[in-house]
C-alpha cells in the first residue's frame, strides 16, 4: 500500500515562540483561577477526577496552577495530565484517566 501524499495546506500561521499575553486583565485573571478552583475542587472532591478544556498553553497554565492549589489545600498530591490535543484531566491518585472514576454504569434499558 502506498504512504498517503502530503496534503497542502492553506491559510496556516506558524505558533509564535514568545508567550503570549492573557487577554484577561489581572482582576478577571484571578477571579477566573478563583473560580476554576472552587468549580474544579468541587468536582475532583465528589467524583475524583475533572475533565476541563485546555485550547491554549495559558488554559494548561491555569489548571496546572489550579492543581496545584488543590494539592496544597487538601495535603495531598492532584495531577494535572493531557487527556488530548484539548482536554486536561485533574485527578486525585487512582483516579485519572482510564481510573475508577472512567466506569459508569450501564444505561438503563441495555443488557
Amino acid at each position: 500500500m502506498e504512504a498517503p501524499k502530503p496534503r497542502e495546506l492553506r491559510n496556516v500561521r506558524t505558533v509564535p515562540e514568545a508567550p503570549v499575553p492573557s487577554p484577561l486583565t489581572d482582576e478577571e485573571e484571578r477571579r477566573f483561577r478563583a473560580v476554576l478552583l472552587a468549580e474544579l475542587g468541587h468536582e475532583v472532591s465528589a467524583r475524583g477526577r475533572a475533565s476541563f478544556p485546555a485550547h491554549t498553553p495559558e488554559d494548561r497554565r491555569r489548571l496546572l496552577d489550579v492543581a496545584r492549589r488543590l494539592g496544597e489545600l487538601w495535603g495531598q498530591p492532584v495531577a494535572a495530565v493531557p487527556v488530548d490535543e484539548l482536554r486536561m484531566c485533574l485527578h486525585l491518585p487512582g483516579h485519572g484517566p482510564g481510573g475508577p472514576a472512567e466506569r459508569r454504569p450501564p444505561s438503563v434499558g441495555t443488557a
